[in-house]
């Protein structure tokens, strides 16, 4: 390996890792937790808005649905590949500009 392609290696790294760590936390924080949506929070504010949009209910498989699925269970194994890949790629690109 060019001793000049570490500091993306480990900027790679250190991003797919912190952002992993990071996803329950952010979920907690905007109300999407194991007890439900949160009263008064980003999330329930996201919970009215597609429960207005779609009539009254929020639709199995929306954004609102996934995300207090991954807040009340976890994140499954895909969708913690895509928040490492997500993490890893901010990592690189962060890297390019030190």
């Amino acid at each position: 390996m060019n001793i000049s392609a570490i500091p993306a290696v480990v900027a790679i790294g250190v991003g797919a890792v912190g952002a992993v760590v990071a996803a329950p936390v952010v979920l907690t924080a905007v109300g999407f937790t194991a007890a439900g949506i949160a009263v008064n929070s980003i999330a329930a504010g996201m919970m009215a808005s597609a429960a207005t949009a779609g009539g009254g209910g929020v639709a199995a498989g929306s954004l609102v649905a996934g995300l207090q699925a991954a807040g009340a269970a976890g994140l499954g194994t895909c969708a913690t590949a895509a928040v490492a890949a997500v993490g890893g790629a901010a990592g690189y690109v962060s890297s390019l500009f030190t």
